[in-house]
């Protein structure tokens, strides 16, 4: 279900002053505290918050992309591993991660909406990716049996037999598991 957030999400689609300007005042500050508490400055933490703001923008862009959970929680867990990939890549030793402070209120419940969304949208963004890799035939009919219209009307649709589009989905859906599953993200995104 869509988290009233959403709103944001929205904003930054639309560059609307308005909403955006709420979003900073709520969440830059946060995220800069988190930022400067581990290890990083004010510079690194608005560079983070900005990076963070683009990927969401950029997924939102594309659509499929649904907040189901606190802005907060999932814009604080973003930049949380944005944060922690920049200090890898610097090679900083030994970083103990500060997660106390700016989020007390936000409660678990909330950061383990965040994490199922980030996932969610990960898995989601590997089927799409391993989608593009089939043909046409199949890209067509399985996203036109996912619709949810009758595999008689897909059938129409495509000028082709029932019996011919039940056996290419059948097919199409073997060899998109087998790409999905022969990724390397495939186990991280804990399938």
């Amino acid at each position: 279900m869509q988290h009233p957030d959403q709103k944001y999400i929205n904003a930054l689609i639309e560059n609307d002053a308005v909403m955006l300007e709420e979003l900073y005042r709520k969440f830059a500050d946060k995220i800069k505290w988190m930022i400067i508490r581990n290890n990083g400055t004010e510079t690194d933490a608005a560079d983070v918050f900005q990076e963070a703001l683009l990927s969401i923008y950029n997924k939102a862009k594309t659509g499929g992309f649904e907040l189901t959970c606190p802005l907060e929680a999932f814009l604080y867990m973003v930049c949380k591993n944005k944060w922690l990939n920049m200090l890898n890549r610097r090679k900083v030793q030994k970083v103990t991660f500060s997660d106390t402070g700016g989020y007390n209120n936000i409660g678990e419940d909330s950061f383990g909406l965040a994490e199922e969304c980030i996932l969610k949208q990960e898995r989601s963004d590997l089927l799409r990716e391993k989608l593009a890799e089939l043909g046409e035939s199949c890209r067509s009919i399985l996203q036109l049996s996912w619709s949810g219209i009758s595999m008689d009307e897909v059938a129409r649709k495509l000028s082709v037999t029932y019996g011919y589009v039940r056996k290419k989905k059948s097919e199409c859906m073997a060899r998109l598991i087998t790409l999905v599953k022969q990724s390397p993200q495939y186990e991280l995104l804990k399938w």
